[in-house]
């Protein structure tokens, strides 16, 4: 079992001296062990104090009891890829309500992208980002730093002092960087430092414009296209550049099947590359779109269902490593427009783990190797200690109802903003209690 590691990434510190709460009753599943039972778990001082079968009925003398009523008590999420806004962008979302609708949706930990303005590019916007988190947010916050600065794709930022100010990864956010030799300049510095490079993988010029994915049923709609190839292309490019600098590479979203074969061979030269898929891509697909369903334009663009089915198959073989909300809210100034001329993007982190869940009701993945793509594996890519169940781990947890249906009500969720492309979508399962540093941060209010 992985041990938690320290450093200088700040979270949420626990009180000390606080009563231990027992969680009695419970399912427990650990993706990172394996451990999948009946039992129970004792939370002392913000931490695992103990946990196991022998505490299925049973709780130490003089602790807080909380009977889970036999749900599922699991670690809480970690989600790579969140806007939260600030600065810059507080009519959109802000970090407060980010880590509201991060508690309600059982993410513990959200990891913001650093597309704001200005740019978290420096160190005194990480700290800033660190800062307001502690001030405001419920839930674990820690920030990614740009890449280039300015996310101009020509100048690299000071990798070595964002990382040791806080900087848990290295992005450009949505914007690739189209210069191979400051790709390759990035990768080897960051390697210097075990910093992790996250890179969104689009072809700029393949793009040109194009607002959904490219084939028959764009043609259909008369929308421009956006070919599979232009993901596919700078994936390939950015393998390579691993290759000659053995930087750790982590692909943001994929989409395709193509984009599959690619990381698949990566892994199998034993290169330091991963990659990450967005719960769109494995819920939805093209057709969504329908009547041109704003809502549904995303980037990268759904794809078709073959495409879809292949991220589902990658997830099952551990090819694909996590699952993101790619958390993207807009306003309806800019999503209420022809579809053409809206904005990209959607909502996404209350709706992560029921959406995700649509795959384990359909038998097509266990839910503990569900929850690894949202727990364990991005804790370790990240170096974060959260993530699992283990006794002296951060009691960072999430109860789970994984049979309650529900209608997804954009007007009732917690992001300011309301761009969610399961709008009035019926799931199934859902967060009932949502814990962070041995604190309770969510109820569900009908629990």
């Amino acid at each position: 079992m992985r041990l938690p590691k320290t450093g200088r990434t700040k979270t949420k510190t626990p009180a000390t001296g606080q009563a231990a709460t027992a969680f009695i009753n419970a399912h427990l599943i650990d993706p990172e062990s394996g451990l999948e039972e009946p039992g129970g778990l004792v939370v002392e001082n913000g931490l695992i104090a103990d946990l196991g079968g022998h505490l299925r009925r049973n709780a130490p003398e003089g602790a807080k009891v909380v009977d889970c009523s036999g749900h599922v008590l699991a670690p809480g999420l970690i989600d790579m890829i969140v806007f939260a806004g600030e600065p810059g962008y507080e009519h959109r979302e802000t970090v407060a309500t980010a880590s509201r609708a991060a508690a309600a949706g059982g993410v513990t930990t959200i990891i913001c992208t650093p597309q704001t303005q200005p740019v978290i590019d420096d160190v005194a916007l990480v700290d800033f980002i660190e800062r307001l988190a502690r001030d405001t947010a419920v839930v674990h916050v820690h920030p990614m730093a740009a890449i280039t600065k300015g996310l101009a794709g020509e100048e690299m930022t000071e990798i070595g002092l964002l990382k040791g100010a806080g900087a848990v990864a290295f992005s450009d956010g949505k914007r690739s960087i189209a210069n191979a030799q400051v790709m390759r300049r990035a990768l080897s510095y960051a390697k210097d430092f075990g910093a992790l490079t996250v890179h969104h993988t689009e072809d700029p010029l393949l793009v040109n414009g194009g607002v959904m994915n490219e084939g028959e049923v764009s043609s259909r709609l008369g929308l421009p296209g956006v070919p599979s190839a232009a993901e596919t292309i700078m994936l390939e490019r950015d393998i390579r550049l691993v290759e000659l600098t053995g930087g750790r590479y982590h692909a943001a979203q994929i989409s395709c099947r193509a984009s599959l074969e690619v990381i698949r061979q990566a892994k199998a030269q034993g290169l330091p590359v991963t990659c990450g898929v967005s719960i769109n891509h494995l819920t939805l697909n093209e057709n969504d779109v329908g009547s041109y369903r704003t809502f549904f334009k995303i980037r990268p663009p759904l794809r078709r269902e073959e495409d879809r089915l292949a991220m589902v198959e990658g997830l099952v073989a551990g090819d694909i490593d996590v699952i993101v909300s790619a958390h993207d809210p807009k306003d309806a100034d800019v999503k209420r427009r022809p579809f053409a001329e809206a904005s990209d993007g959607a909502i996404g982190l209350e709706t992560l783990l029921p959406a995700a869940l649509r795959l384990y009701h359909n038998q097509d993945i266990g839910l503990p190797q569900l929850l690894a793509a949202m727990t364990c594996r991005p804790a370790k890519l990240l170096g974060l200690p959260s993530g699992l169940l283990q006794i002296g781990a951060p009691a960072d947890l999430i109860l789970i109802d994984l049979t309650t249906p529900w209608v997804v009500d954009p007007d009732k969720l917690h992001s300011k903003s309301k761009n969610t492309p399961f709008d009035e979508s019926r799931l199934e399962g859902l967060v009932l209690r949502t814990i962070v540093a041995g604190e309770t941060v969510y109820t569900y209010a009908e629990a």
